[in-house]
């Protein structure tokens, strides 16, 4: 889609989300559709009703840094949300842009960082969410994604489409699977002609009603911390602190840890999982498996039905 096109998907989502007591508006009689009015919105941001109609409608319109301000205080955004807009408004449109190609490799360093994280479960992250590797507790957590074809070690396909991450993420799914949707938004709008982006959307499109919905829903995240509750086949119950860093000069590579309370049951659990997992395994040997194209997703894949 045009830059315009989405820019105006993205600002009548956000709209309609927001509810008209939030900024101050109290009708008696209900109203026909959810969130504010155009004419609302624009006078909470200070533009013209036919200047905001036109940015919703896509129109070739290149909003200053000002009235991206302005929508953006109007619409009450956070601070992804905020620079999702920018980001949005900033692409370039038409013509055919030229593809940015982004290295998949990951340092040896980051390797030996990931390796040296003993019972703490890790992964780096990359473009579009894609696995880029793991550690062998990331692996006995979560999933072996080195076993899968290269285009298989995605986040956001596994967390949407597996029955296992829907079991291990069973009291939050929903929550989690939505932030990794949003968080493969964020890229999507910084890389906005990367025809795997498009193949990905596409393919989880078809197979998850749920995954429609999010990104219909134009809801954008930018990972950074949160606190999850999981359940593991093998050791149970844990809660875990997960924080997101991403590397200095690396912008496209991000390190995602699972950590739990000292001392915590959670934490005696993940030294359980350890004890299980073995501890002669290899931290890279999930990361250079050589991409298979005959079967890239795969037939173990759950369909969401909704």
């Amino acid at each position: 889609m045009e830059r315009n096109e989405v820019l105006g998907d993205f600002l009548r989502a956000r709209r309609a989300a927001l509810e008209p007591e939030r900024v101050g508006l109290h009708d008696e009689a209900p109203r026909r559709v959810p969130g504010l009015r155009r004419e609302e919105l624009a006078a909470l941001a200070g533009v013209s009703v036919d200047y905001y109609t036109r940015l919703e409608q896509g129109r070739p319109i290149t909003p200053s840094e000002s009235v991206l301000d302005a929508l953006a205080d109007a619409l009450q955004l956070d601070p992804a949300e905020r620079g999702y807009l920018h980001t949005l408004a900033r692409r370039p449109s038409g013509g055919r842009r030229r593809v940015a190609r982004t290295s998949r490799k990951v340092r040896p360093g980051i390797h030996a960082l990931l390796a040296g994280l003993g019972d703490t479960p890790a992964f780096v992250m990359g473009r579009r969410t894609d696995i880029l590797a793991t550690n062998r507790m990331a692996r006995a957590l979560l999933a072996d994604f080195g076993a899968l074809p290269v285009r298989d070690r995605n986040a956001v396909l596994w967390i949407v489409l597996d029955e296992t991450a829907r079991s291990f993420f069973a009291e939050g799914w929903e929550k989690v699977a939505s932030q990794f949707v949003g968080a493969l938004r964020m890229d999507a709008a910084r890389h906005p002609d990367d025809p795997r982006t498009a193949e990905l959307v596409g393919h989880l499109s078809m197979r998850s009603e749920h995954f429609r919905r999010w990104w219909a829903g134009q809801k954008v995240v930018q990972l950074t911390h949160d606190t999850k509750a999981v359940r593991h086949p093998i050791v149970g119950r844990m809660t875990l602190h997960t924080e997101a860093l991403a590397f200095p000069g690396d912008t496209d590579q991000t390190l995602v840890t699972f950590l739990a309370d000292p001392g915590s049951p959670s934490d005696e659990a993940l030294r359980l999982l350890s004890v299980w997992a073995g501890r002669g395994s290899s931290a890279a040997e999930a990361s250079t498996r050589p991409h298979d194209d005959r079967d890239p997703y795969g037939d173990r894949r759950h369909t969401d039905s909704g």
